[in-house]
């Protein structure tokens, strides 16, 4: 039977919110999802303040962290080299998180980049990761198209899932930024990336609206795909995605589905049900 990887994101709960939350009420949050048990939690990012002023104490609620009884893995999102530098300096972090797309809108809002550029990025924080024994993990967002009316296709796709490839990235976690992908769209997607690029890990990043999140989830499984992310409570969104901002998966639906699967999460059921019962915690 596959494995599946369940992971967490408190980052893209909290990223958007405009009041501050305090230091340690974010180490408190995401303490209690260590508890739990994700295979990664993706807790904070390395990014210009002035881009996301909510995750500016990043390494600050990181030594608040307790590590000593969780499997779970430490990613951080970073936007340049730079970042990368300052995030491969603790210990405590696992993964690298670079916000990769072939939609030259979302690169220009989110990174102030191209695709040229996006890719030279990508080399120097491999680099970065490779000296720091970091994972450089790609999330690559619009992979299911873009309300931009940037160009798409799944020859398009595949032809960057390519050049990734051949850079060496073993993780790459395709997302549905804006909501837009029915479950036939999301089967293709990751038929295809399965099938070309075996090496490769692929995750799912889902924004959703309610309806339908079970045909996207089963799409994605039965296509191959074995990571998926998901924001309890279904809190959050990019930010930088523009107008129709559009929520997180609930994590509670993710676990709802490979019950009903009888596939092993792996997660402590006992904490994950005190921890939603706990939110909201800011």
């Amino acid at each position: 039977m596959k494995k599946v990887f369940i992971n967490e994101s408190p980052r893209d709960a909290m990223q958007g919110i405009e009041k501050f939350i305090p230091t340690r009420v974010k180490a408190l949050y995401i303490n209690e999802i260590l508890k739990v048990g994700f295979d990664i939690v993706d807790f904070g990012s390395f990014v210009s303040p002035k881009v996301i002023p909510q995750m500016q104490d990043t390494s600050e609620v990181l030594e608040l962290l307790d590590l000593n009884d969780t499997r779970s893995k430490l990613l951080v999102v970073v936007g340049n080299k730079r970042g990368a530098e300052d995030a491969a300096k603790h210990e405590k972090i696992s993964l690298l998180g670079y916000p990769f797309s072939n939609s030259k809108t979302f690169l220009k809002l989110n990174l102030n980049s191209n695709l040229e550029e996006a890719y030279e990025t990508i080399d120097q924080i491999k680099e970065v990761c490779n000296k720091s024994g970091k994972v450089l993990s790609i999330y690559y967002s619009m992979a299911f198209g873009n309300p931009y009316e940037d160009f798409w296709s799944l020859d398009l796709l595949n032809e960057n899932l390519h050049q990734l490839s051949m850079k060496g990235i073993k993780n790459i976690t395709l997302s549905d930024t804006v909501g837009i992908a029915d479950e036939e769209r999301i089967g293709m997607v990751f038929g295809m990336a399965v099938n070309n690029f075996p090496e490769i890990r692929f995750g799912f990043h889902l924004h959703t609206q309610l309806d339908h999140w079970y045909e996207k989830i089963d799409a994605a499984w039965n296509n191959g795909c074995v990571s998926f992310d998901g924001v309890i409570n279904g809190l959050g969104g990019c930010p930088m995605a523009g107008p129709g901002l559009v929520g997180n998966l609930d994590t509670s639906l993710i676990v709802k589905y490979f019950k009903e699967k009888h596939v092993s999460t792996g997660l402590h059921p006992d904490n994950f049900n005190r921890l939603v019962e706990k939110l909201p915690l800011f």
